[in-house]
């Protein structure tokens, strides 16, 4: 027997599909087990290239996957170093909550809140409905009025809030905040929560900022040092919501919100309207 024929029975006698010796009665091609091999090669091939590109391109296709799946809310500001916060709300006594649509035009000025069951249909005065925000947001403003965020879609509604406007809250605004603003905050704007000093919002400025007491505990140990704290200075000159940012202890972190709770300001304002700004207030402790 030759080496030839050798070689090739024994490579029948271990792959008997490929050389067609196959099981039973039913011959087998060699030709189809070569095409179904060739076939996984190349897919082994496709499946170890892709995972390297996906690999060596992981970064990009994550911002791309997080555009998509993200779903930003008409609430919330683009981010930026100039963004201001800030919010509404409103309604006119209904049982139903306010009804899912679109807002009115953004203005630094409101002359008439915005409304989804118009009362008087033909107005003497006719003027556009609008919510107190700075109105370079890019935000859709097509189709019947209501609340973005709302999940109802009918029958209209302005919600059951009060003082005009659509929604929960009160104040001629959209949503659930107080104000003439959009979103669960209050004094106007848009984003939730109180304005930020910037893009528009002036800050305020301290017309009465009387020393803190030093604590019994920080004096006896000649302690010093500097307390942060987190404050909203509402349209009425006042501190509301005194929180302790960076704390400094001895008592003297207490010390500082008492004083604070006393601190007057000359508010800040967007488009000449006073408006409420939240910020971190330095307290400093000092022994002479």
């Amino acid at each position: 027997m030759s080496p030839e024929v050798t070689t090739s029975r024994g490579a029948a006698h271990v792959l008997p599909t490929l050389f067609g010796d196959g099981y039973g009665n039913y011959p087998m091609q060699g030709q189809t087990f070569a095409l179904s091999f060739i076939l996984h090669i190349i897919a082994g091939v496709l499946i170890a290239t892709s995972t390297g590109y996906l690999y060596n391109h992981r970064q990009e296709i994550k911002q791309q996957v997080t555009g998509i799946v993200t779903d930003i809310s008409p609430y919330v500001l683009p981010p930026s170093s100039t963004k201001a916060g800030g919010g509404g709300g409103g309604g006119s006594g209904d049982k139903l909550p306010a009804s899912k649509g679109a807002l009115p035009k953004l203005s630094r000025e409101q002359i008439t809140p915005p409304t989804v069951v118009i009362a008087d249909e033909a107005p003497k005065l006719p003027i556009d409905p609008s919510v107190l925000a700075p109105p370079n947001i890019p935000l859709p403003h097509t189709g019947p009025l209501g609340d973005p965020l709302s999940s109802v879609l009918g029958p209209p509604s302005n919600g059951p809030g009060s003082g005009g406007g659509i929604g929960s809250g009160s104040g001629g605004g959209v949503g659930s905040g107080r104000g003439p603003g959009v979103g669960p905050g209050w004094g106007g704007g848009i984003g939730g929560g109180p304005y930020r000093v910037g893009g528009g919002v002036s800050a305020p400025k301290a017309v009465f900022t009387p020393d803190p007491e030093y604590s019994e505990e920080a004096r006896k140990a000649k302690f010093q040092g500097v307390v942060v704290l987190w404050v909203v200075i509402g349209p009425d000159g006042h501190t509301h919501e005194v929180r302790v940012a960076r704390p400094l202890g001895m008592g003297l972190d207490e010390k500082a919100m008492e004083a604070v709770r006393t601190w007057r300001f000359e508010p800040a304002r967007m488009g000449g309207q006073a408006v409420a700004v939240a910020m971190n207030v330095e307290v400093s402790f000092r022994l002479y």
